[in-house]
């Protein structure tokens, strides 16, 4: 039996569904505008039909699933609300519910005052709960409740608040197999899979690649203040004929080290990571060479000519930002500590 309502989307494949121009909506958001190709907002027509409800986002990493979520948020009317995206798998476990529900003082050791928590913070906005499925059973159950009825307790309070937020979920997993091995409550799923979104990854809608590339270079040459004046084709095929495993956080990571090598007004394939060119996926999850991690050998240890690459791209950036530790991190989009921590690792603090 399918789903009540459950869909997939192939943003290459304008045959799959077609929408007249006149169901177009464009995002208030400008970053919306500039990261989401056309395709992308051919949808927003349908997507309009259910603002009001929760949706579950499925996609591999860095596929867009965040994009999405802000661009049902922003074309509702809820957009004058906060959006609060909370990242599950980035906090410890017994934390997850301070954090959605809220907690009040002495709840806990660390509970030094009563806390917010995003049910509440969201007013009417959107709360975006990414890697659903690394809640437990017992607050996936919590959040069923908050789901059918609003309604919430605090952590160590006995008062019920209720919630008017909506929820978009998203997991880079698919949950039907969490269910069948009773990881993820069957209740729950059934609850959120009534509105799927599946998000293609990037190596399933290549027609996006080359209007991908140019917004991204429009924005990353502002950001960095680079003049592009011609992207070569040659580098369009390149990116082209990649599989790209990081999706599209990948191709926008590639394309940020493109441009601040950039020197000529032109970006060419020797601006592009070598296993780019070859058309092979490197040794990561996120093969870029980018600033949040570091690229790394099937062994585990550093690949010095990757790691030189990222050295340059902080030297380049520290001397844009005349050696300013904290204009260099927000220029990379780093914190300071992380800046710190890799120019201490290639010898750049001395």
């Amino acid at each position: 039996m399918v789903d009540d309502f459950q869909f997939r989307v192939h943003f290459g494949d304008r045959g799959n569904v077609r929408w007249k121009r006149h169901h177009l909506v464009r995002a208030r958001s400008d970053n919306l505008s500039t990261h989401w190709p056309h395709e992308w907002h051919s949808y927003v027509g349908l997507v309009r039909n259910w603002l009001c409800h929760h949706w579950l986002l499925i996609g591999e990493t860095g596929s867009g699933k965040t994009f999405l979520s802000q661009l049902i948020h922003e074309v509702s009317p809820r957009r004058n609300d906060p959006f609060l995206p909370v990242a599950c798998g980035a906090l410890p476990a017994e934390l997850i519910e301070s954090e959605l529900f809220g907690h009040v003082k002495g709840a806990f050791t660390s509970a030094h005052a009563d806390k917010e928590g995003k049910f509440i913070a969201a007013g009417r906005g959107t709360i975006l709960l990414d890697e659903i499925d690394v809640l437990g059973l017992e607050q996936q159950v919590k959040l069923l409740r908050v789901i059918e009825t609003g309604e919430f307790e605090p952590v160590g309070s006995n008062q019920t608040l209720k919630s008017e937020a909506r929820l978009v979920v998203a997991s880079n997993l698919d949950l039907q197999p969490l269910v069948e091995n009773n990881k993820f409550r069957p209740d729950l799923y059934y609850r959120l899979n009534m509105l799927k979104f599946e998000i293609p990854p990037l190596r399933e809608r290549k027609p996006d690649i080359p209007v991908l590339v140019t917004r991204f270079v429009k924005q990353l040459a502002e950001k960095h203040n680079v003049q592009i004046d011609r992207i070569d084709d040659e580098l369009l095929m390149a990116l082209y004929n990649y599989p790209w495993p990081g999706n599209v956080r990948e191709l926008e990571n590639v394309i940020q080290r493109a441009v601040i090598y950039c020197r000529e007004g032109v970006l060419t394939v020797d601006h592009l990571p070598p296993h780019i060119v070859m058309g092979e996926a490197g040794p990561t999850n996120d093969p870029s060479v980018t600033l949040n991690s570091s690229p790394m050998t099937v062994d585990n240890k550093p690949n010095s000519q990757m790691a030189m690459t990222e050295r340059e791209i902080i030297e380049q950036s520290l001397y844009k930002n005349n050696h300013s530790r904290t204009k260099t991190a927000k220029d990379l989009g780093i914190s300071r500590v992380t800046l710190y921590n890799k120019m201490k690792k290639y010898g750049m603090t001395k």
